[in-house]
């Protein structure tokens, strides 16, 4: 650890920050204005790499290189103004969630159209011209270019900033930021200003992708990293500040840049590394800011949006028809496995689609009527499945008691967590629950002596009495049953209307003696409780667990599960885990582009059905019962 290495660390820090930034300032731009929580801001920065690497294999020598990358930014900024015009322009006066359901389709079809174009190999660009060698920095050798990048991050920054100050266009964006339905009543065009915000958003996520292309190859798992750092950037900096942005980049770049200097370290006869600590300390600042000053370090509390989603109806219990239709389905489900005999993949399939529908009723749990948003739900149904492996491997007990166990150690993590997140709301809550899984999937992946590390844990298999996977099945469709039973049960309870009173009105709540965070963190306690036995029975299913079951994408897949279902039925959830993992299977064995097909099916589900499939059937019949009373009473 000597001080010129220090130097250097934290000098590429800075090349670091700069490139974060102009991801994290496009996100930041776009929420600020439409308040769309943009997933697919990830995929601009992808598009932007891949469409540099083509624009300077056409376009040969130094000019045409340095030609190629503001050209490449301008391809992606057109590029985010025809999804806007074309698919986002339609969902705005949409529930947030719903919008995000819609940007995570369009990560679906752009990863797969990036395959289609430029194959699944990775693409390493050139050198930069000029620029293609180091520099001697207190002995080391510091490259070129990345000084280079050192200079472009404040020069956009100022750039922007002159923009939002100095222009009409600029005065707009702020006062969007403000109040949008306040520009809009003053007359304004409101829709070519999301337009314009989304292309310029856009276009600098593409810059940062093409100034990457002599750093770093072209890969099709850019999206969702780099997706993940924005988030954590922009939440760290403040919701649509720009020079939060920035110096929440600089911030995470260079507390990276002294881990990776401090390394392998001894504190107290303990080896800690501190390089480890890279894939997880953004989050850790994300989780400490959001805990001291939720709003960011530049930000300001939210104004509330005037739009809000359709009016909640209150929860009723089920009818004569509701029950027999639910007897009959309990019944074939009883019955399938005897039915399919013939393909036992069917069998394994079903055991999927039953843990799904309790992951998704235990995420539908707290998001629906509990009015909270989470993004790392996957962080209990992980604990669970990882709780169930260990209680068998290393201390030796069955799995039925495993079985019960398990769950009790995830209800342990989200009484830990869910104290910290239920004194946020909104984005914010959601974002801290993102950070709190990413944390345990770090600890996770990293543990290799307990945990197993990035391998995993293998040979967690049930008990013998349960080796047909016929019995694992009944057993499954028993635990699952039950445990959607219980939630829905505990929503009917004195628990369940009080706690949908704290999400319909925190202060009306409050006004007749209900504690309404207690409430929140109760349900965070049953949700992780319900999600940890998924996790469980799923460890036993597949005889193994790894990493991804605690990773961001779990926790999307849950997400898409309750929204395609619909969020303000209690049968949405199962709906929507039924439905997406059908497809999910269905799609990925029958064609490469599984992820552009199930993206284009997302998207016409939630343009033609905005209250999920469940939601849309629900409708139609009310309005089929509300057509025949209003005809007797006619009558």
């Amino acid at each position: 650890m000597s001080f010129s290495g220090f130097i250097v660390q934290l000098i590429n820090g800075l090349a670091s920050a700069s490139s974060l930034f102009l991801v994290a300032a496009g996100l930041s731009l776009i929420f600020g204005v439409t308040r769309i929580v943009n997933f697919a801001h990830g995929s601009f920065f992808m598009v932007g790499i891949y469409v540099a690497y083509s624009l300077v294999e056409r376009l040969s020598g130094a000019l045409g290189f340095w030609v190629a990358l503001p050209l490449a930014a301008l391809i992606v900024g057109v590029l985010g103004a025809l999804i806007e015009v074309v698919l986002l322009r339609r969902i705005y006066k949409a529930p947030e969630l719903f919008q995000l359901l819609a940007t995570f389709a369009l990560v679906l079809v752009i990863k797969d159209a990036v395959l289609w174009l430029w194959g699944p190999d990775e693409l390493l660009g050139p050198r930069a011209p000029g620029l293609s060698g180091s520099v001697s920095l207190l002995g080391r050798q510091f490259p070129s270019y990345d000084l280079f990048l050192i200079v472009v991050g404040p020069l956009v920054l100022g750039a922007v900033w002159l923009l939002l100050t100095r222009t009409r266009f600029g005065t707009l964006v702020r006062a969007a930021t403000q109040d949008r339905e306040m520009v809009s009543a003053l007359g304004v065009n409101q829709a070519w200003l999301f337009t314009a915000v989304f292309a310029l958003g856009a276009m600098l996520a593409g810059l940062g992708g093409a100034l990457q292309l002599p750093r770093e190859p072209a890969t099709l798992e850019m999206d969702l990293h780099t997706i993940g750092a924005a988030f954590v950037v922009v939440v760290v900096g403040g919701m649509g500040s720009i020079p939060g942005a920035y110096a929440a980049a600089l911030l995470i770049s260079e507390i990276k840049a002294i881990c990776i200097w401090l390394g392998v370290v001894d504190v107290f006869g303990l080896s800690v590394s501190f390089s480890k600590l890279t894939l997880v300390v953004d989050f850790l600042v994300m989780a400490v800011v959001l805990v001291w000053r939720p709003w960011g370090l530049f930000g300001r509390p939210q104004a509330p949006s005037r739009y809000v989603g359709m009016q909640e109806e209150p929860l009723r219990r089920p009818g004569k028809a509701y029950l027999v239709a639910a007897a009959v389905l309990g019944l074939l489900l009883a019955a399938a496995p005897v039915l399919t005999a013939q393909s036992p993949y069917t069998t394994v399939l079903l055991i999927d689609l039953l843990i799904a529908a309790l992951f998704a009723a235990s995420l539908h749990f707290i998001m629906g009527p509990a009015g909270m948003h989470s993004f790392g739900h996957a962080a209990y149904f992980g604990l669970g499945a990882y709780g169930a492996a260990l209680l068998v491997r290393t201390l030796g007990l069955p799995m039925e008691v495993a079985l019960v166990v398990a769950p009790l150690v995830a209800a342990a993590g989200a009484f830990v967590y869910g104290w910290f997140a239920v004194r946020l709301s909104g984005v914010y809550l959601a974002m801290l629950t993102l950070a709190f899984a990413q944390i345990t999937w770090a600890i996770t992946y990293q543990w290799d002596s307990f945990t197993g590390g990035s391998n995993g844990l293998t040979g967690v298999w049930p008990a013998a009495w349960l080796a047909d996977k016929r019995m694992y099945y009944w057993l499954t469709l028993a635990l699952v049953g039950a445990g959607v039973w219980w939630l829905r049960r505990v929503l009917f309870s004195p628990f369940g209307y009080a706690l949908r009173a704290g999400r319909d009105s925190v202060l009306r709540a409050d006004a007749i003696g209900i504690d309404v965070k207690r409430m929140q963190w109760a349900a965070f306690v049953v949700a992780g409780t319900a999600a940890g036995l998924a996790g469980a029975l799923y460890a036993f299913s597949k005889g193994s667990i790894s990493p991804e079951s605690l990773a961001v994408g779990k926790s999307v897949d849950g997400l898409v599960m309750v929204l395609l279902g619909g969020i303000q039925t209690l049968a949405g959830p199962v709906v929507g885990a039924v439905t997406f993992t059908w497809l999910h299977d269905t799609v990925a064995r029958n064609t490469d582009y599984w992820r552009a097909m199930l993206g284009a099916i997302i998207l016409i589900l939630v343009l033609l059905f905005p209250q999920g499939i469940a939601g849309t059937i629900k409708q139609i019949f009310d309005n089929m019962r509300d057509a025949k009373n209003t005809k007797e009473g006619a009558a």
